[in-house]
């Protein structure tokens, strides 16, 4: 018998619960929930209804993928950035990163992940068919690939090169290149990695 097994039923699947979330183990899990024990009372219940919250006020941009409150995101409504140039990344916390560095003036799409046939996410998994729609529009001239220097990024990086360029052979197809170290994701890397690596990017 564990500790958890010991614990008040309320607490015990509140432990079980937090425990889901990355990076949490039970002993972590149980760590949290005794700390939000402690807060007041009237701090827990407003954490939790933000959290219930989420679910409502937060929703996917039907244009980039990001989370956003209102759609299409300031992102994708901005009419000061340039519809010729689309920076593909595999998730939304990617997306925030290169805007904080505020050196890309383009467009994004969130992939929704990388090809990772261990993880069994394949490429029906990922939103490609929207990213073609998106490219079938006609006003993207470039697609950036932003999705890091690991084996499943560079996988499928080629898996979109490849798709890309028999739909759409007059766009051009590039990737970061300086700046970015092999085994690396884009959502780690500081603003200054990402400038120079999207000032020097390679044409696939």
């Amino acid at each position: 018998m564990n500790c958890v097994e010991r614990l008040p039923a309320p607490l015990e699947e509140l432990i079980r619960r937090l425990g889901r979330l990355p990076g949490l183990g039970p002993k972590s899990a149980m760590r949290v929930a005794m700390a939000l024990l402690k807060w007041p009372e009237s701090e827990t219940r407003q954490l939790g209804e933000r959290i219930a919250l989420l679910r409502d006020e937060l929703h996917l941009c039907s244009r980039c993928g990001a989370l956003t409150e209102k759609n299409p995101c300031p992102v994708c409504s901005d009419p000061e950035r340039s519809d010729e140039q689309l920076c593909v990344v595999s998730e939304w916390d990617s997306m925030v990163t290169m805007e904080e560095g505020a050196f890309f003036r383009g467009r994004y799409f969130i992939l929704g992940g990388l090809l990772s046939p261990l993880d069994n996410t394949s490429a029906d998994a990922l939103e490609i068919a929207k990213l073609e729609s998106r490219l079938a529009e006609g006003t993207i001239k470039e697609v950036i690939l932003a999705l890091g220097a690991t084996i499943e990024a560079e996988n499928t990086a080629a898996h979109l090169r490849s798709r890309i360029g028999l739909k759409f052979p007059h766009i051009q197809v590039c990737r970061l290149a300086q700046g970015i170290p092999l085994g690396a994701e884009v959502k780690f890397m500081d603003s200054e990695t990402l400038r120079q690596a999207l000032k020097y990017r390679q044409s696939l």
